[in-house]
């Protein structure tokens, strides 16, 4: 740092953020930070990511093994006729992620950007707007991670987690976390207020009725099931529900592709929007 002689009039010396936060030279790497802020506020609100797990679980025994005992067994991937709870289990399962990964991408990061200035405050040390994006998309996976392992815990614990092929459903729920959360969070950056999030509800609400989370694909007329497929928590489901009967194949793949090509969309939007919002 360069002294100031006698009779100057003082300016503020800023150091070169390179020798001070090494770390803050990678883009990104910075987003561990906005990480921590999530734990640390979150270790007193744990009833917050209780009744988020609470949610799916009601699903899971009122209609997966309630109902289940009236409708009888189902047809399941590749044709094989399962019961109703094992056909069901999963789509919660991806259902759940969903919403873990959307709540906190959006009703949390408009609070955060619009009110508490979380992300501004951020920028007032070596992180930038790559750092606030990076780390909250992160915190969303994050959430919605605890959400499905709580959920596969009990599903484990029922005798729906029977095939070794089940061990990856945690990696379909990182993916599917991702998608979702980057997607939430660059659609949050247009939103004006909070009336604008009936939109987030209308477009979940179908999403988990409609991605063949009760019923098979075959129930719906064609032209509903073409519009099923091409739906993002329709490809989650799939996955999951392949993984956990231990029907796999290929023609998986391609729903693994869908999802990460709209995680890393999302993720280009939501990128140039906070940077854009942030640095105007």
């Amino acid at each position: 740092m360069s002294s100031i002689r006698m009779g100057e009039t003082p300016l503020r010396v800023i150091p070169p953020v390179a020798v001070t936060r090494p770390w803050r030279s990678v883009a990104g790497s910075g987003s561990i930070h906005i990480i921590e802020r999530h734990a640390r506020a979150y270790r007193h609100m744990w009833l917050m990511l209780a009744s988020g797990v609470a949610e799916p679980l009601f699903y899971l025994f009122s209609l997966g093994v309630g109902l289940g005992h009236l409708v009888g067994p189902v047809t399941g991937p590749g044709g094989e006729k399962v019961t109703f709870v094992a056909f069901v289990a999963p789509a919660l399962l991806a259902n759940a992620t969903m919403q873990g990964a959307i709540t906190d991408s959006t009703f949390n990061v408009y609070f955060l950007l619009k009110f508490a200035k979380a992300y501004d405050a951020a920028l007032a040390t070596p992180m930038g707007p790559t750092d606030v994006t990076l780390g909250q998309i992160a915190w969303a996976v994050i959430r919605a991670a605890m959400y499905a392992v709580a959920f596969m815990l009990v599903m484990a614990a029922v005798g729906l987690l029977r095939t070794p092929w089940a061990a990856l459903e945690l990696a379909v729920v990182v993916l599917t976390g991702f998608a979702f959360a980057a997607v939430g969070m660059a659609a949050t950056t247009f939103m004006r207020s909070w009336q604008d999030f009936e939109y987030i509800t209308l477009l979940t609400m179908p999403l988990f009725l409609f991605s063949a989370t009760f019923y098979p694909l075959s129930v719906y007329p064609r032209w509903l099931q073409f519009v099923v497929e091409w739906t993002p928590l329709y490809q989650a489901v799939t996955l999951m529900r392949g993984l956990a009967l231990g029907v796999v194949g290929p023609g998986l793949l391609w729903h693994v592709a869908y999802l990460g090509a709209m995680g890393v969309a999302g993720l280009f939007v939501a990128g140039r929007r906070v940077r854009r919002l942030l640095l105007k």
